[in-house]
């Protein structure tokens, strides 16, 4: 009996990223998945559930032997066409950074099940950094010290980075950072 268990269990290949998927807000994100199996299906249905930490996974779409049974209320944000079982998200938001769970059924002789989770994670473009000199003049004399500061009002996972002469700046004794 295991081995024939295991036998179906083999006959469903579902094909997911990975690694963390990074997408854009703003910008349309294409979730790909791939699936094959070794048998003749009568019925292939594909789900797709969304999960943050701490709730309970979302139904988002799935489809029955290619008619697509959307949630009314993601309809116009997530697309799937099948047979094919990727996902486009658009537009995306920071509210959708977390897991996405792809599911396929097949129906034949038996059901075979299969899923997968894939992670995304949404960056937001870093604007245009503002600097802010005190004194805010900017001239000091031989003696005075200056403080400049740099800003952006948004972005997701910002590093900065001082450069004078097009040489990137270390800390030492005419240097501070902060």
């Amino acid at each position: 009996f295991f081995h024939f268990y295991a036998g179906i269990c083999s006959a469903l290949k579902l094909t997911v990223p990975s690694h963390t998927i990074h997408g854009i807000e703003g910008q349309p994100l294409h979730l790909t998945v791939d699936y094959n199996f070794n048998a003749t299906a009568s019925e292939i249905q594909i789900i797709w559930l969304f999960e943050k930490s701490q709730s309970n996974p979302k139904y988002l779409l799935g489809s029955v032997n290619q008619r697509v049974v959307p949630d009314l209320e993601y309809q116009h944000k997530f697309t799937l066409i099948p047979p094919n079982a990727s996902l486009r998200i658009n537009p995306l938001h920071i509210s959708d950074e977390g897991n996405y769970i792809v599911k396929v059924n097949v129906r034949g002789n038996g059901t075979v099940t299969a899923s997968q989770k894939i992670q995304v994670a949404v960056d937001v473009p870093v604007t245009k950094p503002t600097v802010h000199t005190e004194p805010s003049s900017g001239v000091v004399e031989y003696v005075g010290n200056i403080t400049l500061k740099c800003t952006v009002d948004r972005g997701t996972r910002v590093a900065y980075q001082w450069m004078k002469n097009g040489k990137r700046l270390h800390a030492g004794p005419n240097y501070i950072f902060s």
